[in-house]
């Protein structure tokens, strides 16, 4: 079955920088478009990042353009996310999902951001 597992999240000063990663199973991992999504209390979840399984295209909210980059392993089956010059703002549990598969979610990854 589908499965996905993230990791990498933490507690970081603004301004400091984390990297996420999503392992997946169950799946043809290179041939499917992943997603990370983040949800901060209080608050729906939304999309953070987009990678497409083909080109590698990417897409990114506004709130992160410029600061996260969103990556492939397609030889891991692994999806990453670089979050670079976080701001407090960015405190969230954060999942990866496959679009394919939108039922199927991790247990996310806390990440926080504060002095």
């Amino acid at each position: 079955q589908v499965q996905l597992v993230e990791s990498g999240g933490g507690l970081v000063q603004p301004g400091g920088s984390l990297r996420l990663s999503c392992a997946a199973s169950g799946f043809t991992f290179g041939l499917y478009t992943m997603r990370w999504y983040r949800q901060a209390p209080g608050k729906l979840r939304e999309l953070v990042a987009s990678i497409t399984s083909d080109t590698g295209s990417t897409m990114y909210a506004d709130s992160v353009k410029g600061r996260f980059t969103i990556s492939r392993d397609n030889a891991k089956n692994t999806v990453y996310l670089q979050m670079n010059s976080l701001k407090p703002e960015d405190t969230a549990v954060y999942y990866c999902n496959a679009p394919f598969r939108s039922d199927v979610w991790g247990q996310g990854t806390q990440v926080t951001v504060s002095s």
